[in-house]
């Protein structure tokens, strides 16, 4: 069976590729429902929070997307979309030993779906009108909202406030697409260099621990030194 296109991303003229983002789409949201529902196991919670937190990782982020662009919610007009996430978070609730026992690999997946929303985000955005630098924000949304209301609920530390590069993975799927959008670039460049630039950040930062430079406080001048300031 060929997945269906993806409700926010343009036709193509290769329908190759689209197939090939498609596969993907699904991928991603079944890899970000396997992360919330994972958080779940991690709290001993019941089925209900299995679902709830897989479905919100899933289609979270794209849910704020929707909202902000005053369209159609996509799992709204595509219910697949929430079945999915329904039925992935209640498979981890009888098997979540196995996914936790791969979790490396899992992290690879989902660095693959981090770029693939971030450029469909920004790429839906773009599609309805919107600013360039507020579609890399929306991107950006898409690919991340999901896990921060994961961490939410489930009273994980924040993807926004750790060290890891996460959301800096996505600003540069979302940026080199809108950018290359913006420049003319085809669209399939466009969003192969954004989905390229966005895993290959995320997948070095995971090979080689990579972080951004913490800020490091610096102590205050006393009043003398004020003085002669």
């Amino acid at each position: 069976m060929v997945p269906a296109p993806l409700p926010f991303l343009c036709p193509s003229r290769m329908p190759a590729f689209d197939t090939a983002l498609a596969v993907l789409d699904w991928l991603g949201l079944a890899v970000f429902a396997v992360t919330g529902a994972l958080v779940a196991s991690r709290k001993q919670m019941d089925i209900v929070g299995f679902a709830l937190l897989g479905t919100a990782t899933g289609i979270g982020g794209g849910t704020l997307r929707d909202l902000i662009l005053d369209v159609p919610v996509f799992w709204a007009a595509e219910p697949a979309y929430l079945a999915t996430c329904l039925a992935v978070s209640l498979l981890v609730f009888f098997t979540a030993h196995i996914p936790q026992s791969r979790y490396t690999l899992l992290l690879w997946f989902d660095a693959a779906g981090l770029a693939l929303f971030a450029v469909a985000g920004a790429e839906k955005a773009l599609g309805v009108g919107a600013d360039p630098l507020v579609a890399v924000f929306l991107g950006v949304a898409t690919a991340t909202f999901g896990g921060i209301l994961r961490d939410v609920i489930g009273g994980e530390p924040s993807i926004a406030l750790r060290r890891e590069i996460y959301v800096t993975a996505a600003v540069l799927a979302a940026g080199v697409f809108v950018g290359l959008a913006a420049a003319g670039a085809p669209r399939e460049v466009a969003i192969g260099a954004g989905l390229a630039a966005g895993f290959g950040l995320r997948g070095a930062a995971l090979a080689f621990g990579w972080s951004l430079p913490r800020y490091r406080p610096r102590p205050g001048r006393s009043p003398d030194e004020i003085g002669k300031g």
